[in-house]
């Protein structure tokens, strides 16, 4: 949809009122058809009927990108032209023209073609789990899956034991049950952290106010027990509603815990280390507050703070030989980014983006304010960037140090090649089998991809 359309369909309101809502093949035909063809086999721009559906295969990512348009793409905003019926229209006209629904993750194959590797790709769990979050590897034998709706599950020998563990702290439902990490020590005392939806209110409350909190416990068999609360903010900084919970745990080379928590959708709150919104964490292991962290000793400082200015930070990564913590954020509708993580700096959010807001308003007019971090790297149109782990595994030597990263949105996973703290390449591993929500490599040395739509658990290897 090139620029000349847009001019015709601002003279064009005449037949723009002549059709129906529901006409959504006749709206096409005026709008679309010349750069996506008449029979939505693709002209000037890419064809309509497909699988592999680069920026989002959901209604949702249909209407949003008609309506505000795809940055960096030759796909300009519609939603000043067509209502929102119509735009509802031309949504339901894409989607009946599909030979199968868009909305239903591709198969995944036993084997995807890379740079440097023929990758051998082994379904262990196949959409059995509800909304997988994070998972960690107790032995070569056992791993614990944590589930949204607050279940932590057992995997042994690759298989999911249909029994959970038992004897969780009440978890609540719109934050969930997030990401997992065991103690440095684990072998020795057993300590396995977690974070979590919670609130301070009674289940009848009609506007529960909650906020992501850190605990740790011990797993006996089936059992969670010796439950503490290593970090929870005073009830008056809960929120009522909001989302954006981060979620993610990492422990550095130190010992220290660190651990995200996202905006709940009150971006200013991010500049403000009085308040718990979008900011990174460091605590110890028992949740002792380090005295470096740079805002101990302020009146009313939230301790524990790290950073300032982080939206919703996704992912957390140890760079192998630096130490350093990469961190992948969630922008708004552009803007994900790549951050290396460093005490007391402000990332910027919201006073500067590469991002609009989901109305495709303007959320900052800035990308660049002195004192504040530049990304290493930015995705927009975004990717809903998540996960993130740096190759360490002897299995994929060629792959040493770069990082992989998932996506949700666009459900990918890419490799990302790094030198002197740059991003010098990107490669697409594969796209379209689900929503990556975490990744890590075993203690095999295997990589395994956490999908968290469908529920399922991949293993991959390089082919022998």
């Amino acid at each position: 949809m090139l620029r000349n359309l847009l001019i015709t369909a601002f003279f064009a309101i005449p037949a723009l009122g002549s059709f129906a809502a529901e006409d959504g093949a006749a709206i096409y035909q005026l709008y679309c058809v010349e750069c996506h063809g008449a029979k939505l086999e693709g002209n000037k721009a890419s064809p309509l009927i497909k699988q592999n559906w680069l920026y989002g295969r959901t209604p949702k990512y249909f209407r949003r990108n008609i309506t505000h348009g795809i940055p960096n793409t030759e796909m300009i905003a519609w939603g000043k032209v067509l209502s929102a019926e119509q735009i509802e229209a031309l949504v339901q006209f894409l989607i009946d023209a599909q030979s199968s629904p868009p909305n239903i993750s591709m198969s995944v194959p036993e084997n995807v073609q890379t740079e440097d590797y023929d990758l051998e790709i082994e379904v262990l769990v196949d959409d059995k789990l509800g909304n997988p979050w994070g998972i960690e590897f107790i032995d070569e034998r056992k791993a614990l899956v944590t589930e949204k709706a607050g279940r932590l599950r057992w995997l042994i020998d690759g298989k999911l034991d249909s029994r959970p563990i038992d004897g969780l702290p009440p978890i609540f439902r719109r934050g969930g049950l997030m990401d997992i990490a065991l103690d440095p020590n684990y072998a020795e005392n057993g300590w396995v952290y977690l974070a979590h939806g919670h609130t301070p209110d009674p289940p009848e409350h009609e506007k529960p106010r909650a906020l992501t909190r850190i605990i740790r416990g011990k797993i006996d068999g089936y059992r969670w027990v010796d439950t503490e609360v290593l970090f929870q903010v005073p009830e008056d900084r809960y929120h009522a509603g909001g989302n954006r919970w981060g979620g993610r745990l990492l422990f550095d080379r130190d010992g220290y815990l660190y651990f995200s928590i996202g905006d709940m959708a009150r971006g200013m709150a991010s500049q403000d280390f009085t308040t718990p919104n979008g900011k990174s964490y460091r605590i110890g292991p028992d949740g002792k507050i380090p005295d470096d962290n740079p805002f101990v000793g302020k009146p009313r400082a939230i301790e524990a703070i790290f950073t300032l200015g982080n939206r919703n930070i996704q992912g957390l990564a140890l760079h192998p030989e630096t130490g350093d913590i990469w961190i992948t954020e969630h922008g708004p509708m552009g803007g994900d980014e790549l951050n290396i993580l460093k005490l007391g700096n402000n990332y910027g959010w919201p006073i500067i983006t590469y991002g609009k807001a989901y109305n495709g308003e303007v959320v900052s007019t800035r990308t660049h304010q002195e004192g504040m971090e530049q990304p290493i790297t930015q995705w927009t149109p975004s990717i809903a960037v998540c996960p993130a782990e740096f190759v360490s595994s002897p299995l994929f030597s060629k792959w040493k140090n770069n990082l992989l990263v998932g996506a949700l949105a666009y459900e990918e996973l890419r490799r990302l090649v790094i030198e002197d703290n740059q991003v010098v390449e990107q490669e697409l591993l594969f796209k379209g089998y689900g929503r990556v929500r975490d990744v890590k490599f075993g203690p095999d040395g295997a990589l395994y991809v956490l999908l968290n739509s469908p529920g399922s658990v991949l293993r991959i290897v390089p082919e022998s």
